[in-house]
């Protein structure tokens, strides 16, 4: 009697690399949202290039979809298995091959942790620039996926501004090196930029050689505004990045937030405050007056610097708060979308009345100098997905960002969630094109199905 596939998948790796058990599966079956997961044939622990080849070479023998995860910290169900799938966790791939400081870049495995790459780079005076809010618990590889962005992508970009060359394992099991350790090349097409942001759907990162940028060498100056609405904290947001001011961190939160963070750890915040900026400036270029300035112009009650860096980590980690402020109160559909950032404070207005006219709750915080607002619905914990109400403010926010010349997503990706409205955001013929380069590079439909596009 022959042996089930997956087991003669098994027979192929290095030992205790397979998982089967049920329970132990459910653990790489989800990521962050309330998608609910299909139930994977198998799990591999992937711990080198190898074994990402074996096992898609052995998926294309026998057409079982991968579904390949990072530390499953995503907000769209992109890494959420699918029926019969095999899952390829990169996890345990947490090598820093090489850091060379004279070129400023690094030579990373896609399981190594974003922070960590960050510390380590500081030791040689440099630093990661990209900064997710989940920066200490999620992975290389999974940025690379969405093209995450973070707390400092408003100066440093996101992470796609910093990924200078991949190894990339195909469908069928080919491995691929695009771009390379210069700081420019346009030789042949960006193949580097088309698989940073595809979701795992075009094949699988393996690892990653990355820009690094010089640490400034002073203590950020952290501005904190207090507001009397959301939109003019939005219109101070939109101001400053009108004005040609770079700052490092440029973040709003609204008065739901800071009152369930106020909740969640007592940050003793003014109740009454309807929203916060905070911005930071670690250059010259950006002088911390001058945001102060800008936000007591849009109508801040209150308006400060500070270089005290016990302050400025507190307050960064009140913004960090937020998903788990939010979490705790319910069942969260995180949304991520993007305007252009002069369209910000109109969006602010949008999220509000949606939010009032479906009478659910929604609590918004933004890397504000992007445009990039994430308003948080929060729902009823027993259901299995959003009720009517949240979807029908969802749909609002959607059509509204697209409406300002916006999109649908700004970090987080398409996943499942966000597929039922591409069609809003993308003509037939562009959705084509995605369409093809799918179909040319994974023609049997096997990477991360029935996510992304």
């Amino acid at each position: 009697m022959s042996q089930p596939p997956v087991e003669t998948l098994g027979a192929l790796l290095p030992a205790g690399r397979l998982i089967t058990d049920p329970d132990a599966m459910d653990a790489y079956a989800r990521d962050q949202t309330y998608a609910a997961p299909g139930k994977p044939a198998a799990v591999v622990l992937a711990r080198d290039t190898a074994d990402v080849v074996t096992v898609m070479k052995w998926a294309r023998q026998h057409l079982v979809p991968v579904v390949p995860r990072g530390a499953g910290t995503g907000l769209a169900g992109g890494a959420t298995a699918t029926d019969g799938c095999v899952v390829l966790s990169l996890a345990r791939m947490t090598a820093i091959q090489e850091i060379v400081p004279q070129d400023q870049l690094a030579v990373v495995e896609p399981g190594v942790i974003t922070a960590d790459l960050d510390r380590a780079a500081r030791e040689h005076g440099l630093m990661y620039a990209p900064d997710p809010s989940s920066h200490e618990i999620s992975t290389i590889g999974g940025n690379l996926a969405t093209n995450a962005g973070g707390l400092r992508c408003v100066k440093y970009g996101v992470t796609r501004d910093s990924a200078l060359g991949l190894e990339v394992v195909l469908a069928g099991g080919r491995v691929i090196r695009t771009g390379g350790r210069t700081v420019k090349g346009v030789t042949g097409y960006d193949l580097t930029g088309l698989f940073v942001g595809s979701e795992g759907t075009l094949g699988v990162i393996t690892a990653a050689t990355v820009r690094l940028r010089p640490a400034p060498a002073d203590a950020p100056v952290t501005v904190l505004a207090s507001f009397g609405s959301l939109t003019a904290a939005g219109a101070a947001a939109a101001a400053i990045m009108g004005a040609g001011l770079r700052p490092s961190l440029l973040e709003l939160i609204d008065r739901a937030t800071l009152r369930a963070i106020d909740d969640y750890r007592r940050i003793d915040l003014d109740a009454d405050t309807a929203a916060v900026i905070i911005a930071q400036t670690d250059g010259p270029e950006c002088p911390a007056a001058e945001l102060v300035r800008h936000c007591e112009e849009a109508g801040a009650e209150f308006a400060a610097a500070s270089t005290d860096e016990a302050e400025a980590a507190a307050l960064l980690e009140v913004r960090r708060m937020a998903y788990p402020a939010a979490e705790r109160l319910g069942n969260c559909l995180v949304e991520d979308v993007c305007v252009p950032r002069s369209r910000l404070p109109e969006m602010m207005e949008r999220i509000e009345r949606a939010a009032a006219r479906h009478d659910v709750r929604v609590m918004t915080v933004a890397h504000a100098g992007d445009g990039n607002l994430h308003p948080l619905f929060v729902f009823d914990r027993g259901l299995t997905g959003p009720p009517p109400p949240v979807q029908a403010a969802a749909d609002e926010i959607f059509t509204a960002a697209i409406e300002l010349g916006g999109t649908l997503t700004g970090e987080h990706g398409v996943g499942v969630l966000k597929r039922p409205w591409l069609d809003g955001e993308f003509d037939p013929d562009t959705l084509a094109v995605h369409r093809q380069i799918k179909q040319a590079l994974d023609p049997d439909g096997l990477l991360n199905p029935g996510k992304a596009i």
